[in-house]
């Protein structure tokens, strides 16, 4: 009788359960932490988002694009910020991603007043528009130009960006060993004696 009931309370006492600092390390390894974030921008391409939600995401996304912004104007060189295309792509997939939900929150609620979205829409659209429909429609149609334009051209561009940090990345060394094996070649054909011309 003994055993048994003994059992079940050595099978508990043998399972740890993690601390907070084994949580927090967990989080602050930077591959968990960017894994988590694009599970997020999937979770909000799929699920519809309540509005708080959405006012804080918009938020969020703001915050995160001024930084983007302000790192790279007071960086001294390229290679200080190197994760600047992969940064930049994970940013323009979380604002494809509100774009998504703030449309669906639109369509779907819009009708129940302005503020249905969350207040950020709400009142971007006030300062847009400010109080005319024709101002509104012109102002968002050269931003849906703008954002198609970017979004097209800037795939290319973050392709071209990430190659030429690779490049600046590289060690000298190879740069290096290209040069002499090119100056090596070409003295190599300087030294060799001239062929005879069989025209002559």
């Amino acid at each position: 009788m003994s055993d048994i009931t003994a059992a079940p309370a050595n099978a508990i006492s043998g399972i740890k359960l993690p601390g907070l600092g084994d949580i927090s390390a967990f989080f602050k390894r930077g591959d968990i932490a960017l894994a988590i974030g694009v599970l997020t921008i999937l979770v909000v391409l799929i699920l519809p988002l309540p509005p708080l939600l959405l006012d804080f995401a918009l938020a969020i996304s703001i915050i995160f694009s001024v930084l983007i912004l302000m790192t790279a104007l007071f960086i001294h060189t390229p290679l200080e910020f190197s994760a600047f295309p992969t940064v930049l792509l994970i940013a323009t997939m979380l604002r494809l991603a509100l774009n998504l939900a703030s449309t669906r929150l639109i369509l779907s609620r819009g009708h129940e007043g302005t503020d249905a979205a969350g207040h950020v829409i709400e009142a971007f659209g006030n300062f847009v528009m400010s109080g005319n429909f024709v101002i509104g429609i012109i102002v968002f149609a050269i931003l849906v130009i703008v954002n198609f334009v970017v979004i097209t051209k800037g795939s290319g561009r973050i392709a071209e960006v990430a190659a030429r940090f690779h490049l600046d990345a590289m060690p000298r060394q190879a740069d290096g060993d290209r040069r002499r094996s090119v100056g090596w070649t070409y003295r190599r054909e300087r030294s060799a004696p001239a062929a005879a011309d069989p025209v002559r």
